[in-house]
């Protein structure tokens, strides 16, 4: 039994939410909150709350217990890329590229 959350279109590259999902990749529930509740990045409040709502998922819709659950796969996916211009010198325009990210969690009850 999987249990999934998804957080879509968040407003930050996908590359500055994997250094952080690198790090709780495969841990227990409660190890991986601790990790996040520690780690000085934008991204691990987002994770943080992508991670309650799979596990309130698991609980409530299928009956897991929430001592047992453990990331069997998380991953990040680019969403749209909001595209904007900021003016330059003599004229010109640069162009600034604002990345938004498809964030997945999926949990698993450990057997055993």
């Amino acid at each position: 039994m999987q249990a999934t959350a998804r957080a879509r279109y968040v407003r930050i590259a996908p590359r500055k939410v994997r250094v952080v999902m690198d790090l709780i990749r495969g841990k227990r529930l409660s190890e991986a909150l601790s990790i996040l509740k520690y780690t000085p990045k934008s991204a691990s409040k987002i994770l943080e709350k992508v991670l309650l709502s799979a596990a309130a998922n698991a609980q409530n819709n299928y009956d897991m217990d929430r001592d047992a659950l453990y990331i069997s796969k998380c991953y990040v996916d680019q969403g749209p890329t909001l595209k904007r211009y900021m003016p330059r010198a003599q004229g010109r325009a640069a162009a600034i590229h604002k990345r938004t990210s498809h964030i997945t969690v999926i949990l698993e009850e450990k057997e055993g």
